[in-house]
Parts: C-alpha cells; sequence; structure tokens
C-alpha cells in the first residue's frame, strides 16, 4: 500500500542500489541475531504507520516472490521472505541513520527490560543496578528514545535508591533526570567500601537544576549551552559518614538528638573532640588519597548534602557546615585538610542549631544521613587568594520591589564581589548589591555618596597560603589581586558622579571606586541568563526557587537550586481603615510581602540607643544571650522581637547576633534603624537567615524610625513596664532588653501587625482580641 499520490513499491521496482542498502541493513542486524525478528517487527511497523507498505501488501510480494522462485508456499518460508523484503522496503524508503536509530531503539528496549527486571528484583545490589545502567547507556543515544511512561518506573527507582526518596523531589526529578543522566551522575559518586548510602538533598537539587537547565533530552536554549555549567563535582555517599561512625563505636550519638537542649549544648563540644580525635578506617583512607590526587591542586568545598537536606518546607539553610579546602602542598598534608574538613561537616549533624531546627519541624525521628559533595572552587588564583569575579543568590520572586516598576516574578539577585558567602550570611558593615531582575540596573540609591555608602566594602577569598577564608577591603582587593575582571565590578567617582570603565584597560583610581558591578549587568548575559533560568526552574518545580550561583571566566555556575517553602507570594492583605492615631504603635514603608499577626501578647524590645551605648564586644554579644533566654521563656507565647539594625549579622556593630534557636519562638522580627544609631537594615532577602524567618513562620519587617512620616512610638517600648520578672522571678533587671506584657499595660488590648506588600506600608497598633480567623501570615505559604 503506497502514499496517496505515489505508485506502490514492490519487489518488482527493486534495484541494485537497493540490494546493496539492503545487504548493509542485514549485516547489521546479523550483529544482535537474536534481536532479529523484534527489529524486523519495528521496521514493519514504521513502513505501515508512515503507509509505505502494510502487512497485507508484504505478505503478497512474498508469496510472489516464492512462486516466481518455485519453491512452496510455506510459512517458515513465508516469514523468511517478508523479513528480506522488509530489510529491502525499509533500506530504500529510510536513511542509514534511520537505519541505526531503530535497530538501537530496539537495543534499549532490550537492554531496559534487563534493567526493569533488575530493579524489581529483591536483593539486587547497587553494583549489579550501576551495571544495567551502564549496558544501556552504551546503547548510542541515537533520536528514538523509550517514552517517558515506559520509563518512569526505572526512574524513580535510580532516583530513589542512589539520590533521594523525598517524594517532593521525587516528583519533580522524575520528569527531567533520564537513565542516562543517572550514568553520568554515578560517574562522580564514590562509594564506601562497606556501607550503601545516597548523595543526599544538596547534590540532588543541583544536578536536577543543571537537567532541567540543559535536559538530555528536548530543546536547550543555546545561551544556557554556551554559557551555563555546574563546577566539577563529586558525591560522596552517606555511608562514609555512617561507616566512620561505626568503625569508632561513636553508635551513642544516634540518641543525642532526644536529649534536652541544655544538655545537647553542653555536650557539643564533647562530642566535637571526640570526632575530632576519632580516625577513618585505612582502606578509606586510601580512597581519599586516590581522589585527591585525581582533582590535583585545585581548592576544593566540602559541602553538606544530608538526606533531608533541600527539601521542601526544611531546606536546613546554613544548619550544616560547609569547608573551604586550599588543598594546596604534599598529599598527606591534603589528605590530612580533606579529613578535617569531612569531620567538621559531620559534627555539625550534631549541633544545638540543627538538632532544635529538627525538632521545631518534627524530624528528629527521621534517621539523618550526612553526604558529602566535594566541588572544585569556582574563581581563578590572583596571587595568594582564590575567588571568583561574582558570586550570590538567585531568588525566582522578588520580595524586595522598592518600587511599582519593578516585577516580583522576574526575580532578584543578591550579588557580592568574591565568594558568595557574604551574599548568604548577614556579614557587616557592608551590604551586596540587590538587582531586581526586571531592570537589573535600577537600584534604590541615587547619590555617589549613597551609593557608595550602600555597597559592598569587604571581600571574602580563599587564601591560599593559610587555607582559610579571609576578609580584606575591596579597595586593597581591587590594587593587589591583579583580577583582570574589575572591569565588570568596579564603577568610580567622577566629579561627584559614579561611572563604570568604559573600556578594559582605562586606569581607574581604585580609593574612589566601589562595587556596582554596572559593567557585569549591562555588559554580560548573566542578568537575563538568570532570569529565564528562574523562570524555568520555577516552572518545573511548581513553586519559587533559591539558586546559589559564581560566575567567573565568562561562565555561570549553578552552584546549588531549593525550591522554597512558599507556593507563591501571599494574597492581597488591606489594611484596617481609620486606625485611632493613639493607637499606632509604629508604620513603616519598606515591606518584603503582605501579611497580618494578630493579637500579639508580648513584645521584646532591644533599645536602640541603650544598644549603640554599649562600649565592649563581650556585653553585646551578652545582649544577643538575654534574646535567646527569653526567646525560651516565651515558648507557646505569640511575641514579636524589635531591635536596633540587622539581627542575625555577625557584626555585632551592626545588630544583636543571634542564631535561629535564639529567634525561633517569635512571630514578628522587626529591625530599626534610628538616626546615627547603628546600620541601616538591609534585606535579609535570599541569606540563610531569611529562610529560617519564612520556614519557621516569622515575619519580617524594617522601620526607618526617623523617616518623614513614619510613626515609631519609641516612648511605648522605652517607657511600658518591664515584664521579665514575672516571667523569670530570678532574672536580674535588664537596662537593655525588656519584654512588655502588651495586655496589661494596655487595659487588655494586643498589637496587630498588618503589611501590604502591594502598596508598600505597614502598620502596627493595638486593639482589643481580633482572634485569628482571616489573618494572613506565613502559614498561608507552606
Amino acid at each position: 500500500m503506497a502514499r496517496k499520490g505515489n505508485p506502490p513499491f514492490s519487489s518488482e521496482d527493486i534495484r541494485s542500489t537497493d540490494l546493496v542498502r539492503a545487504y548493509r541493513v542485514h549485516e547489521q542486524i546479523l550483529k544482535y541475531p537474536h534481536l532479529m525478528g523484534e527489529i524486523r517487527e519495528l521496521f514493519l511497523s514504521v513502513l505501515c504507520e508512515r503507509e509505505l507498505v502494510c502487512g497485507e501488501s508484504i505478505r503478497g510480494d512474498a508469496l510472489a516472490l516464492l512462486e516466481a522462485l518455485g519453491e512452496p508456499s510455506e510459512e517458515r518460508a513465508i516469514k523468511e521472505v517478508t523479513g528480506i523484503l522488509t530489510d529491502v522496503y525499509f533500506a530504500h524508503h529510510l536513511s542509514r541513520e534511520d537505519v541505526e536509530n531503530h535497530i538501537n531503539l530496539v537495543r534499549k528496549r532490550e537492554a531496559f527490560r534487563i534493567l526493569t527486571k533488575l530493579m524489581n528484583s529483591e536483593g539486587a545490589t547497587s553494583a549489579r543496578i550501576r551495571k544495567a545502567v551502564k549496558e544501556f547507556c552504551a546503547v548510542p543515544k541515537g533520536s528514538l528514545y523509550i517514552q517517558p511512561g515506559e520509563s518512569m518506573g526505572v526512574r524513580v527507582g535510580l532516583l530513589s535508591r542512589f539520590i533521594s526518596d523525598q517524594l517532593p523531589f521525587l516528583g519533580v526529578a522524575k520528569n527531567h533526570i533520564t537513565i542516562r543522566d543517572m550514568d553520568e551522575l554515578m560517574e562522580r559518586i564514590i562509594r564506601n567500601p562497606r556501607r550503601e548510602g545516597r548523595i543526599g538533598g544538596k547534590s540532588a537539587g543541583m544536578f536536577l537544576a543543571y537537567k532541567i537547565i540543559l535536559p538530555a533530552l528536548g530543546p536547550i536554549d543555546p545561551e544556557f549551552e554556551k554559557y551555563v555549567r555546574i563546577p566539577e563535582s563529586y558525591y560522596f555517599t552517606s555511608g562514609f559518614l555512617t561507616d566512620f561512625l561505626d568503625t569508632n563505636d561513636l553508635f551513642w550519638l544516634h540518641s543525642q538528638k532526644y536529649k534536652n537542649l541544655e544538655t545537647i549544648e553542653e555536650e557539643f563540644s564533647q562530642i566535637c573532640e571526640t570526632i575530632e580525635r576519632a580516625s577513618f578506617p585505612s582502606d578509606v583512607i586510601a580512597q581519599f588519597r586516590d581522589f585527591l590526587e585525581q582533582v590535583g591542586g585545585h581548592p576544593l568545598i566540602i559541602r553538606s548534602s544530608s538526606l533531608l537536606e533541600d527539601n521542601v518546607g526544611f531546606t536546613f539553610s546554613g544548619k550544616y557546615d560547609s569547608v573551604f579546602i586550599a588543598n594546596q602542598g604534599d598529599l598527606d598534608t591534603r589528605t590530612a585538610e580533606f579529613t578535617g574538613a569531612l569531620k567538621q561537616v559531620l559534627t555539625s549533624v550534631f549541633s544545638p542549631r540543627a538538632i532544635l531546627y529538627r525538632k521545631d519541624h518534627n524530624l528528629l525521628d527521621f534517621d539523618e544521613r550526612m553526604s558529602i559533595l566535594v566541588q572544585k572552587v569556582v574563581g581563578r588564583r590572583h596571587g595568594d587568594y582564590f575567588f571568583p569575579t561574582a558570586a550570590g543568590v538567585a531568588y525566582s520572586q522578588n520580595m524586595y520591589a522598592w518600587t511599582q516598576r519593578i516585577v516580583r516574578s522576574d526575580g532578584l539577585l543578591r550579588l557580592v564581589f568574591g565568594l558568595g558567602t557574604r551574599a548568604v550570611d548577614r556579614i557587616g558593615p557592608d551590604y551586596p548589591r540587590m538587582v531586581p531582575l526586571s531592570h537589573p540596573l535600577l537600584r534604590p540609591e541615587v547619590s555617589a555618596e549613597e551609593i557608595k555608602k550602600y555597597s559592598q566594602r569587604l571581600v571574602d577569598v580563599l587564601e591560599l597560603r593559610s587555607n582559610s577564608i579571609v576578609t580584606i577591603a575591596a579597595t586593597e582587593l581591587f590594587q593587589s589581586s591583579g583580577c583582570p575582571d574589575l572591569y565588570y565590578v568596579v564603577s568610580a567617582e567622577k566629579e561627584g558622579h559614579l561611572a563604570p570603565p568604559l573600556f578594559k584597560t582605562e586606569n581607574i583610581d581604585w580609593f574612589s571606586g566601589c562595587v556596582t558591578f554596572d559593567n557585569l549587568l549591562s555588559k554580560t548575559p548573566v542578568a537575563g541568563l538568570l532570569k529565564r533560568i528562574l523562570h524555568q526552574l520555577e516552572e518545573a518545580h511548581g513553586r519559587p526557587v533559591e539558586v546559589e550561583f559564581a560566575w567567573d571566566g565568562g561562565i555561570l555556575y549553578v552552584l546549588q537550586c531549593r525550591a522554597l517553602a512558599v507556593s507563591g507570594l501571599v494574597g492581597k492583605v488591606s489594611i484596617p481603615e481609620a486606625i485611632e492615631p493613639q493607637k499606632v504603635l509604629f508604620t513603616c514603608s519598606s515591606v518584603l510581602f503582605s501579611s497580618a499577626v494578630k493579637d500579639i501578647e508580648y513584645i521584646v524590645y532591644v533599645d536602640p540607643r541603650a544598644y549603640a551605648a554599649i562600649s565592649t564586644f563581650e556585653e553585646r554579644i551578652a545582649v544577643g544571650r538575654t534574646v535567646g533566654r527569653i526567646n525560651r521563656l516565651l515558648a507557646g507565647k505569640k511575641y514579636a522581637l524589635f531591635g536596633p539594625g540587622r539581627w542575625g549579622t555577625n557584626d555585632v556593630e551592626m545588630g544583636v547576633k543571634v542564631s535561629y534557636e535564639d529567634i525561633n519562638r517569635t512571630k514578628v522580627l522587626a529591625e530599626i534603624a534610628v538616626r546615627d544609631i547603628g546600620a541601616r537594615p538591609e534585606p535579609s532577602f535570599g541569606t540563610h537567615f531569611f529562610n529560617d524567618l519564612v520556614e519557621a513562620n516569622i515575619v519580617p519587617l524594617a522601620i526607618y524610625a526617623d523617616s518623614p512620616g513614619t510613626v515609631f512610638r519609641e516612648d511605648f517600648f522605652r517607657d511600658s513596664p518591664d515584664g521579665l520578672a514575672a516571667l523569670d522571678p530570678h532574672s536580674p533587671p535588664e537596662a537593655i532588653v525588656r519584654v512588655i506584657n502588651v495586655p496589661a499595660c494596655t487595659e487588655g488590648q494586643y498589637l496587630q501587625v498588618y503589611l501590604d506588600g502591594e502598596l508598600q506600608k505597614g502598620v502596627g497598633f493595638l486593639s482589643r482580641f481580633e482572634g485569628s480567623h482571616g489573618g494572613v501570615g506565613f502559614n498561608n505559604l507552606h
């Protein structure tokens, strides 16, 4: 049966060229004699689908040939001639490439059947499964694939066994990570000789993001293919650190998480010493040495990748350690650094902050295991320093929209010069560049003085000589590093205006320079790439995502990707009208998102003026400890925490140094800026600290107390009776930190907080108990 408009092709039309083609096809088929019937069955189905021949017509041709040959029309002979004619017709109508693709599709189906059977067999070892995956991938990929509907079960099985069995991850990954991708990944998985294990959440998130951006099957954005990479990465399974605990008889550590927090805090230093004294087995040390010889003397980062880490709803941001090592010197030195870093990451599993986080998220009973992601650090050597041109955090939804021109759904970058540590932690006294991807060159500051004031002054780099992360002044690095990409980073002041260099060889007055990234954002594709990447990742995950990245040498490296707990921005919040002015305690004009927190019973207030008057580092650290103690006392109560500058900063001059366990009970975290006192509240968006707030249902807000039109009732916060003694009769008087029992001070009224992200307005006011119905807060984000 021929295609419409064309005469049928039959045995009478066979030419010598067709015979040559058919012979070559037959030779290829003979390489796989056990698959001959299946290959010809596929050939015939393709010919029929394309309406080139049909089963009946080819059988008729076979009967005619047998008659011409004077041979009996037995079924065996008909089948033989039908097969030969199938080869001839297929060779005539399709190209040699098509022939190879269809033969290889049958080979893939055979290898897939073997793999499927193995995946569903009791007792199948990981080694046997890896071998079957390798055999499947040994068949050339070609252009014909096993359909996702057929392969999905095997994909899920491989993902669960080697990467992660977390359902949110599997629900996305099965659509993007193919069997060939798993083969690629397995080449970089390093396994313990005694214990099986997976590669954990951080590794899983990064690899999945890479395969969403650059899929093995399907269309690829040409710019992504040109510019986007992941760092050279190796995945040490959770079996290594499990084996370490077993070998050193440290089984008792698995029960540490069930002790009370005070005991966990007291015993943590002893655990650190115990793990430091313990040793890895000799055969594992040999594995580490082989690995280090393979990767050479490039700086490495040893990153936590626990089984729970970077999952939806509990990202563990900053809870487990990651360690940079210079990886310089002889092999013994490098091995000692490497094993020390592994121990540090393992130790962080038993830290109070990690255990409290798991307790708060009902994860204590999960058998948490730690895998390790080892990556070559992105960057280049500049003298004694190693660092990338730029690094940071990208977020697919921009909650820091200071003008209505900004399109929130286009995303936001938190961008720094040097290592990205300054982007994910709140470190004073400088600021990252906040980049709205809808308008990359837009910024809230206008004058050169403001831009310089709110720019990055310090840079984190890896100092190879000392094998440590050091912080140096940006201006010093400009002059000493010889970094060729400063053209993309720096702007210099000229006649009261800041301007980036016009060309790469331009002489710049480094003392007047500051970090702006204007040329990076306008003369490279980095902003456009990240905008499209974020859209693609959010669409795949079905929720906002956060991506850590680095840019160096004209390449964008994806370092980490996590799907966040929010499924979208919070809906509209209507701020109540006609609030009596005397009831208003504060207003704010910088709002990250809409939210409402009702009926707050307690206010914890760190007096900005009193805090600024503290003269010693130790006294400022003590304030953070007091806040942590009050946080525990107010467990089960609804309270708001107010304080100067930046909560969670590592610089006590910029605000109060606290950790997750010190603020995890509050419902509102307010940062107060008072003129000439402390730091401007910096948007924590994109930091580990911000992720903690989201996951703990804590609403952040900033109050610029001296700004025109802002209300801040400092007298109420300062002069209301201190209720700390009522909570803890043994507590000494505290002049800096006050606890206000709001109903007791206001004749039964409570603090109500309403924030409208769309209008960039917020208010805190006193009113009678409103009840929780109708409130919009972070509980709507999960």
